[in-house]
């Protein structure tokens, strides 16, 4: 079946209709923070606070340029491993992000910022949107090069919705430990990304077999993505941390596991190739597991070498996962998961979440301290009736909510991204540049070339 990819109407109305939408909102919902406001003077007086360093600027906003870069040039770059879909990997990426920070500042707003009828907007939100699109665009990798930019604005706008609901019954009413977001973000993301892909399933997509391989300047480019997150991932991980060691002790479990996970990810990549060599693919994405599975845990007394652990059972899990699983689910449950974000974002978050719980069922004042246990954990709170085996089961719990809301709303996503009038490409089609983008003169000759009897042209 040939659809028509012409999105000389849908696309600018669908984005129009969307940006409107979003200031009328923004201009009856949105305003600044205190620390953000002109009153932050008359807050400082009354606080005793000389400095202006002490505003929350100074403190939480090179995490976000961090956790920005990682979102904008992180994921895009790293899905240009295709060799004909560079174009649309960073620009869809762009487009989806820049929406969903958009509708993130409100949902997420209205879940946890809202006050005396409006969102107060300051640094962390910024964190927390960009965290709530990170999601999205570990889902976008599901589909990479079988929708259309239509198709990932709607599906931005389901997700970004969904993922904060999900993010509000973790973190605000099971009261989860996720700093990272093993469980939020990358569980999330992973399994409703694979179940829109299922839903989507593509019976003829062998038609665009030779273009979902990679050629060698395609590689580097994904090289250059994965190089980014992997080195700012420990701020992704303790970016929203609560002030002094908790955000310290993230850091350094994340970048331990990291580190682990480099060195296991490439001995399994040349041990399970029959003449030993390295797989790009797995170095590109293998890598990054640790960074995902030490999230939950990652302000806990998790220790330098169980951050190690963490990431030397990542790197195994994650390269044997492109080698064996992937190919399992396409032939056998249909999931044709472009990315492999299942191996990446999926098994790791399940790990992570795993390693969370036993962690802080493990809990103790001899490790944490009196004092440092109960505010880590809030057992001073409401909690106080809790203690570390309570926490270990909310945690567990979390997994599982995540889980539950990912697969529903994928298959409820799915269904309406399945119309056939939001101009996808046909199965022919897919992972090509052209279908959706003006192409340099000197390319266009190739890609169009009349030998090339894979590529049918868009109807008008």
């Amino acid at each position: 079946m040939i659809w028509n990819t012409n999105l000389r109407w849908r696309l600018p109305v669908t984005c129009l209709l969307l940006q409107v939408a979003l200031v009328v909102l923004f201009g009856v919902f949105v305003r600044y923070d205190l620390d953000a406001d002109p009153h932050w003077i008359g807050s400082q007086r009354n606080e005793n606070t000389t400095s202006d360093m002490e505003n929350e600027f100074y403190y939480r906003y090179p995490s976000f340029q961090d956790v920005h870069v990682m979102i904008f040039v992180g994921f895009g770059f790293l899905m240009t491993f295709l060799q004909r879909y560079g174009y649309s990997s960073v620009g869809f990426n762009f487009l989806l992000a820049a929406f969903g920070i958009q509708w993130a500042l409100l949902m997420q707003g209205w879940f946890h910022s809202y006050k005396e009828g409006y969102i107060h907007l300051g640094v962390e939100n910024l964190i927390n949107a960009d965290f709530c699109v990170g999601s999205v665009c570990v889902a976008f990798g599901a589909v990479l090069g079988k929708v259309s930019p239509v198709q990932l604005l709607i599906m931005t706008l389901f997700q970004v919705t969904l993922f904060s609901v999900n993010e509000f019954i973790l973190l605000s009413l099971l009261e989860v430990k996720d700093a990272g977001g093993s469980m939020t973000i990358h569980t999330f993301g992973a399994y409703f990304g694979l179940t829109v892909t299922w839903i989507l399933y593509r019976p003829s997509l062998h038609q665009s077999k030779e273009r979902q391989s990679s050629v060698y300047h395609s590689d580097l480019f994904a090289m250059i993505g994965t190089l980014f997150l992997w080195m700012y991932w420990p701020s992704f991980n303790s970016a929203v941390s609560k002030h002094g060691d908790a955000q310290h002790r993230a850091a350094i479990n994340t970048y331990c596991s990291l580190a682990a996970c480099v060195l296991t990810s490439v001995a399994l990549s040349s041990a399970l190739h029959k003449k030993g060599k390295l797989d790009m693919v797995h170095i590109q994405n293998a890598t990054l597991a640790g960074g995902v599975a030490v999230g939950t845990a990652a302000e806990m007394m998790l220790m330098p070498y169980g951050s190690l652990i963490v990431g030397f059972i990542c790197g195994i899990v994650s390269t044997m996962g492109f080698v064996y699983l992937t190919p399992f689910l396409e032939s056998r449950l249909r999931i044709q998961d472009t990315c492999g974000i299942h191996n990446l974002h999926g098994l790791p978050g399940i790990i992570g979440a795993i390693v969370g719980a036993v962690t802080a069922s493990c809990a103790n004042a001899k490790v944490y301290g009196i004092k440092g246990l109960a505010n880590f954990f809030g057992f001073d709170g409401f909690k106080t009736s809790w203690d570390s085996s309570m926490q270990g089961k909310f945690q567990a719990a979390g997994l599982f909510v995540s889980l539950a809301i990912a697969l529903v709303g994928g298959i409820i996503v799915g269904v309406i991204l399945k119309l056939p009038f939001w101009g996808q490409p046909a199965d022919e089609n897919c992972f090509e540049d052209s279908v959706y983008w003006e192409m340099p003169e000197e390319l266009k000759s190739t890609v169009l070339h009349p030998e090339d009897s894979t590529l049918k042209p868009a109807e008008p």
